[in-house]
């Protein structure tokens, strides 16, 4: 469910299917009813498990700091359907959405595409208009049958992957890798993040396939940490960028940096820019992202990790940053994620949990997940919102995880506050 796109289906009397239906068919012959939008964007197409968002967000900073103007089109939303489409962090209005469903409408499209797709649509048809230089696309689950895998990019991006979604991508990391590597498009590069061995052989085999020069982590590029700041360095360019600070903490958020860097070297190139290390350094430090470690107040931090991979990374972050600290999580968790895996990872430095329902269709219920805890403090609680108003002891951190869904509903509630 995606919150406020009903009204724009009410409105323009658009029916779309909320069931997920991997494949492109649909969405092809919708686009080409609507002329190709998405044929007339200079595209970064990312996917993954974790870190296409945030790497993403590195991406968005740097192009800004060029003075680009930049269009995103991300899922899930942070608060409603509007902000899932951008232009220079500005989301899309209801009046431009209005739009754009009528252009969906008068297409004949209504009962032709799922939820997700016809949200797609709505924002090809919207940078298409407002014509932004540079446009950042996330998939939405997968990659090679997601529907936004219509475009042709400068470079394809996939940070890393895990298991997920196993009902549709397969049980293997390497089924995970085909999915994710089929966002690689004939003859432009992509970048990956490190990736196991069996995995990286699966996009090494799809990359050269397609004729893609594949630049990966650790083999073309990396990153090293000294005195507080970062170093990239290109080992295929022979080029280093020094002195990077980034806002977005974990170890990981580096690793997401150097991909970020590595495929906006690419999108200098398309644009025939010059590399200006300032404005490098000045775009990873202004890179931000909603539900990425976010501090919301005063100790309280959201983060929408929802796998073990992307649990244990949240761990090891607070290791880092708040190792004698009181941990307390507040946690909702949809039905096919490994619940059990998570649980017993955050159990690890958590001190208390609090369990929250989720209003979705795939959520897994606050009784269940209590049920699974082996956590000696732990409760259910029905408002998350007014818990977070409450002053926490001293030396006290809570953290909203679980998902980025729970994230979306309680930042509605704290809204009406």
């Amino acid at each position: 469910m995606i919150p406020l796109l009903h009204i724009y289906k009410k409105r323009w009397q658009v029916e779309s299917d909320h069931a997920i239906k991997p494949g492109l068919t649909a969405i092809e012959t919708a686009l080409s009813k609507l002329g190709h939008p998405e044929k007339r964007l200079e595209v970064v197409h990312f996917a993954g498990t974790n870190g296409k968002g945030s790497t993403l967000a590195f991406v968005e900073g740097m192009a800004r700091a060029y003075g680009l103007s930049v269009g995103k089109f991300m899922s899930p939303c942070i608060v409603d359907v509007h902000d899932q489409i951008q232009i220079d962090g500005k989301p899309i209005s209801s009046e431009q959405m209005d739009c754009m469903f009528k252009r969906i409408a008068e297409a004949g499209l209504s009962g032709e595409l799922t939820d997700f797709e016809l949200l797609t649509t709505a924002a090809f048809l919207y940078f298409a208009d407002q014509k932004p230089d540079l446009v950042l696309i996330e998939a939405g689950m997968g990659g090679r049958e997601d529907s936004t895998n219509v475009v042709t990019p400068i470079v394809s991006v996939v940070p890393s992957i895990a298991l997920e979604h196993t009902n549709f991508l397969g049980d293997t990391l390497t089924s995970i890798a085909h999915h994710k590597a089929g966002i690689f498009k004939q003859n432009r590069p992509a970048v990956i993040g490190e990736m196991a061995k069996d995995a990286t052989q699966v996009f090494e085999q799809e990359a050269k396939a397609k004729h893609v020069s594949l630049l990966a982590y650790n083999t073309h590029f990396t990153v090293t940490k000294s005195k507080g700041a970062e170093t990239y360095e290109n080992f295929s360019r022979q080029l280093r960028v020094t002195d990077l600070r980034r806002q977005l903490l974990g170890m990981h958020q580096g690793y997401n940096m150097a991909c970020a860097i590595t495929a906006f070297l690419e999108v200098l190139d398309i644009f025939e820019l010059e590399l200006d290390e300032q404005k490098i350094q000045l775009g990873i430090k202004n890179a931000t992202l909603a539900g990425r470690f976010e501090q919301v107040l005063p100790n309280v931090y959201f983060d929408g990790a929802h796998n073990p991979a992307s649990i244990q990374s949240l761990v090891d972050t607070i290791k880092e940053h708040f190792p004698m600290k009181r941990i307390e999580f507040v946690i909702g968790l949809l039905a096919d994620k490994d619940v059990r895996s998570i649980l017993h990872i955050l159990e690890e430095v958590g001190d208390a949990f609090y369990f929250a329902d989720i209003q979705n269709e795939r959520a897994m219920q606050a009784t269940a997940i209590y049920s699974l805890s082996h956590a000696e403090e732990k409760q259910i609680i029905s408002d998350v919102a007014a818990l977070l108003k409450l002053p926490l002891q001293e030396g006290t951190i809570r953290i909203v995880t679980g998902s980025l869904y729970l994230l979306s509903e309680i930042r509605q509630k704290m809204q009406e506050f």
